[in-house]
């Protein structure tokens, strides 16, 4: 067949098929594209394959709905007039992948970059007005605040151009060298002081406990002490009646046997002389060891033996 021949004949089915496929187009996964007819939009397509009517529509932007992150520098100013410098990373997307919110999208800006510097200029904008009632000895502990407060405020103007905050991230907080220097000597001054309060309360603890246990140690000595004057006082009361009984049985057996009782008092004087001189230490001890001296002494022990008698009776 001549080739030239079948093309005058089928030119139109040629440029048919022609016009066909060139009204075929792909999207690719997470993107939905916007279809424009005379540039005003008409419809949207999903990731695929899909088909324009040729010469009629157009395929005027690919929106992705994706998440997307940028980086942010910016300077904010304090109540008390200190710079903080703000080193953070937002994270956005589009809201849904609903009609209405494509359209939004694709003709809210003219453009991605026009829409990124309304929306660095939001975020900056947002911060700074948070930072500006606040000193700068606060901003270090609130960065959650901070992120709250942006994506409160921040998401209503997203929602009208089809986005939506995912995340803000602030990574960095700065100040000028000067402000940093003044925070590290305050802080510096700070943990003097607690250390100061903390040496102070343990040497008081210390102190307290040491006087504590000489107290007790006091109390104990205290009570022992009264303790052994009790049995000492209670043992030399035995002693001394243990004495007086025997010397009362003693004195009764030699009247019944019609014996002179001065017998054993002399005895009695004697052993004492015996024991002042075998136990004695160093000690001096002066006794009348005349006769009329002795004599005097028995007189006073027969009176108490008298009376010891008298009160056992």
């Amino acid at each position: 067949m001549d080739f030239s021949k079948f093309l005058s004949e089928y030119w139109w089915a040629i440029v048919l098929v022609i016009i066909f496929f060139s009204g075929l187009f792909t999207i690719n996964q997470g993107y939905i594209g916007v279809i424009t007819m005379f540039g005003k939009y008409r419809r949207v397509a999903r990731p695929g394959l899909n088909f324009k009517i040729p010469l009629l529509e157009n395929v005027f932007r690919k929106v992705s709905i994706q998440n997307r992150s940028v980086e942010l520098e910016f300077q904010a100013v304090t109540a008390d007039q200190a710079n903080v410098y703000f080193k953070s990373m937002l994270l956005y997307s589009v809201q849904n992948s609903e009609e209405e919110t494509i359209k939004k999208v694709a003709f809210k800006f003219i453009s991605d970059k026009d829409l990124m510097q309304a929306l660095i200029r939001t975020i900056e904008g947002n911060i700074r007005a948070y930072v500006a009632t606040k000193k700068q000895a606060e901003i270090l502990g609130l960065r959650r605040e901070i992120v709250e407060f942006v994506k409160e405020h921040v998401d209503q103007s997203l929602e009208g151009w089809g986005y939506h905050l995912q995340d803000l991230q602030i990574n960095d907080i700065t100040f000028d060298k000067m402000i940093l220097d003044s925070m590290s000597k305050v802080v510096a001054s700070n943990n003097l002081k607690a250390a100061a309060e903390n040496e102070g309360q343990a040497l008081l603890i210390t102190k307290t406990k040491q006087a504590e246990a000489d107290g007790n140690a006091i109390k104990i000595a205290a009570e022992a002490e009264k303790e052994a004057a009790r049995l000492r006082g209670q043992g030399v009361a035995l002693f001394r009646r243990e004495v007086a009984q025997g010397m009362t049985e003693a004195a009764e057996q030699m009247k019944q046997a019609n014996l002179d009782t001065n017998v054993i008092l002399f005895s009695m004087w004697t052993e004492a002389i015996k024991n002042f001189a075998e136990y004695g230490k160093g000690n001096v001890i002066f006794l009348d060891g005349s006769p009329d001296g002795m004599e005097g002494t028995m007189k006073q022990i027969q009176a108490l033996m008298v009376k010891q008698a008298g009160t056992k009776q």
